[in-house]
């Protein structure tokens, strides 16, 4: 970032402001493509990122086989704008989403997830409304204590419920293993591989996920396909995480600051309404660029409290600064917009279709 363009975002945009570079968002799309292919496995990113068939639609260029929204309402966003290979790898329950997501299915090709009976009882409504069969996969918890079920032997029987459901299609098993745990991950499906192949059944999708996990890719035997996200912006986890470098990540907050009350303190203008306040597990709410040695320590609403007491260079009032997440996925989810850049030009806004599309 040069001056002069921070200058000019602060001038005709205000901050802050959230700035995505296209250069580095496509260096991401084609490095994660890449790693994918070289692991014979089909890359279909999670949207809940970026929530932008703009951006969808650069992934699947680049060679990703559809797309993964975790919310029905995303999924529509999606099909609205023309992608036809959607999983939703959520549970989805109730009339009001059977009668949506009937008509969604109708349209698209989309798949679901489901770790109950309960919730495939309900998605036969989806298909009968839709008159065509509803692929549905079976989510496992390989680690991470979510949503799942918790044995192979539970996926066996659920898979069997799927397949004897009228109008729904067993079609594999989701799972997303925790960093360390893939060879548990092995070891449950493979159990469940050979349970439901006695049931004359067969897994057409086998998916993994995470961006965290891009690491572990391939290391699944039977999986053929990957569900990563966050890898098109990265932040400050991905970092942590050992998948990403400062240069990777793609998305900053444009921040102004606007106190300096103290020699050791300061205010900028982005609080929780903007970086939010997932920590990530991380200390503080996010690296500033121009000063790592900074620290966000707290948020008001809209103030972000600095500690400068540890850094070496300090801003004056109305430096405008650059911060990278901790947690891109839910900053995004806030924004109504984003400005795209290249180099030290603007070159567009890009709308957050699918914001707040929380059911």
């Amino acid at each position: 970032m040069t001056t002069a363009l921070a200058a000019k975002i602060a001038r005709d945009y205000g901050t802050p402001a959230a700035v995505i570079d296209m250069d580095r968002v496509e260096r991401n799309i084609a490095r994660v493509q890449a790693a994918c292919d070289a692991a014979g496995v089909a890359n279909r990113p999670h949207i809940k990122t970026h929530k932008s068939p703009v951006l969808a639609k650069l992934q699947i260029a680049a060679g990703a086989r559809g797309i993964t929204c975790q919310k029905l309402g995303e999924a529509e966003v999606m099909a609205d704008a023309g992608i036809d290979d959607i999983l939703i790898s959520y549970n989805l329950l109730g009339d009001e989403k059977m009668a949506r997501l009937g008509a969604l299915r109708a349209r698209t090709n989309v798949t679901v997830a489901a770790d109950n009976p309960v919730v495939v009882a309900d998605l036969t409504k989806a298909a009968a409304a839709a008159g065509r069969s509803l692929p549905v996969v079976v989510e496992c918890d390989t680690g991470r204590k979510r949503a799942g079920v918790e044995t192979a032997a539970e996926a066996i029987t659920l898979a069997r419920t799927i397949s004897t459901s009228p109008g729904l299609t067993f079609s594999g098993f989701m799972m997303y293993p925790t960093e360390t745990g893939w060879p548990q991950a092995q070891a449950f499906f493979d159990e469940a591989l050979a349970g439901v192949r006695a049931l004359g059944l067969d897994p057409a999708i086998v998916s993994t996920g995470g961006t965290p996990n891009m690491k572990n890719i391939g290391q699944l035997q039977g999986a053929t396909e990957h569900r990563p996200g966050t890898y098109i912006y990265n932040d400050r986890m991905q970092v942590a995480a050992g998948v990403a470098s400062w240069d990777d990540c793609a998305l900053n907050i444009y921040s102004t600051v606007v106190s300096r009350a103290g020699p050791d303190r300061g205010i900028l203008d982005a609080g929780s309404k903007t970086l939010t306040a997932d920590t990530g597990g991380l200390d503080g709410y996010g690296l500033i660029l121009e000063h790592p040695e900074a620290k966000i320590v707290r948020f008001a609403e809209e103030h972000g409290f600095l500690d400068l007491s540890r850094s070496n260079t300090r801003p004056n009032i109305g430096d405008v600064v650059r911060i990278v997440p901790n947690h891109v996925c839910v900053v995004v989810n806030m924004l109504d917009e984003m400005i795209m850049v290249r180099g030290d030009e603007i070159i567009g806004i890009l709308p957050v279709a699918a914001r707040g599309k929380l059911r």
